[in-house]
C-alpha cells in the first residue's frame, strides 16, 4: 500500500509534476458505486460485514482506512476522466482495479474504478462511447464481464495467457500473449491493434490501464518488458491516442515487486511519458 504515497513523492522530487498539477478527488457517492456494483456488496464491504470467503477472494484485510482509500481511488479515476476530457490527458496515481465484479471483489480489487467512472461519465452526459485499453499483465476480467453486452463501452485486454485469472472472461477484444515476451515483440503486437481500434470505435474517451506487471522483475507477471519497454509502451499508447484527438485517462494498474523503489519508479513511467506527450502536443 505504501507505493501510492511514494509515487506521489517521487513525481514531485523528480519534477515530473508540480503541486499545481495535482488534484484531490472527493469520495464518490455510494449510488455512483452502485451504478456498477450491487447494493448488498457495497454495503457489506463498506460496513465491514463481508463474509470471510469473500474477503479471502479480495486478498486484502478489511479496515475502515482501506474502505476510505478504495472509495477515494474510485473518485480519483472519475476526476482523472473529467480532467482528461478538459485537458486531453490526465493520470491517476492509483486505479486499475479491473478484477472487481458487480457482486464481489477479486485479486486485490474491491470496486471496479474503470467501470464506475465509465458509468458516471455516461450518466452525467459527458461521454457516450468509451474504449478501455487494458495492458495490465492480467486480463481485465471484471471489466469484460461488466460490459459484455454493452456496445457503448469497448473492452480491449492484452495480457499474459497463462496467468491469473484462471477463468478468463470475454472482452470485446482479447490478445493473449505467450510467457516471456520481450519489448520489441510486445510493442509490435500492440501496434497491430490499437490504431485500428481507435478508427473503428471512435471513442469520446480512452481509459488506459498502464499496469507495470508485464515487467521482467514482477513476481506475478510472466512477461519480460524492461523499464525502457514500459516507457516505449506508454509513449506508443499516448501518442497514438492523443495524436488522433482522443482524450486519455490513465490509471496505474498492477505491479508487484520486492524492491519497492524499483516498483514505484515503474509506476511513475506512465506519468513521465504523459508529461512528455502533454508538453509536445501543447495540450
Amino acid at each position: 500500500m505504501e507505493k501510492f504515497k511514494k509515487l506521489y513523492e517521487l513525481l514531485l522530487s523528480d519534477r515530473v509534476a508540480d503541486l499545481d498539477q495535482f488534484h484531490v478527488p472527493d469520495r464518490p457517492a455510494q449510488d455512483w458505486i452502485e451504478l456498477v456494483h450491487t447494493a448488498d456488496y457495497v454495503n457489506a464491504y463498506c460496513s465491514g460485514t463481508l463474509d470471510a470467503k469473500a474477503q479471502r477472494r479480495i486478498g486484502l484485510p478489511w479496515s475502515s482506512e482501506l474502505v476510505n482509500r478504495t472509495c477515494t481511488a474510485v473518485g480519483g479515476t472519475i476526476l482523472t476522466a473529467q480532467l482528461a476530457l478538459k485537458c486531453g490527458l490526465a493520470c491517476n496515481t492509483a486505479g486499475g482495479t479491473h478484477h472487481a465484479f458487480p457482486s464481489y471483489g477479486s485479486g486485490f480489487c474491491i470496486f471496479n474504478d474503470l467501470a464506475i467512472a465509465s458509468r458516471v461519465l455516461q450518466k452525467l452526459g459527458l461521454v457516450e462511447k468509451i474504449l478501455i485499453v487494458d495492458l495490465d499483465v492480467h486480463q481485465g476480467d471484471g471489466t469484460a464481464f461488466i460490459f459484455q453486452s454493452d456496445p457503448s463501452v469497448f473492452t480491449f485486454s492484452m495480457h499474459c495467457e497463462i496467468n491469473f485469472p484462471g477463468t478468463k472472461q470475454q472482452s470485446d477484444l482479447d490478445v493473449p500473449l505467450k510467457e516471456g515476451m520481450e519489448d520489441d515483440e510486445y510493442l509490435q503486437v500492440l501496434d497491430q491493434y490499437l490504431p485500428d481500434l481507435l478508427s473503428e470505435v471512435k471513442p469520446d474517451l480512452v481509459f488506459y490501464d498502464a499496469g507495470v506487471d508485464p515487467h521482467f522483475g514482477d513476481r506475478l507477471g510472466k512477461l519480460a518488458l524492461t523499464d525502457s519497454g514500459l516507457y516505449r509502451r506508454e509513449m506508443q499508447v499516448l501518442t497514438t491516442c492523443v495524436g488522433r484527438g482522443y482524450p486519455v485517462a490513465c490509471v496505474i494498474g498492477g505491479g508487484y515487486a520486492e524492491d519497492m523503489d524499483a516498483l514505484v519508479y515503474r509506476h511513475s513511467i506512465v506519468h513521465r511519458a504523459a508529461s512528455d506527450v502533454y508538453r509536445h502536443a501543447r495540450l
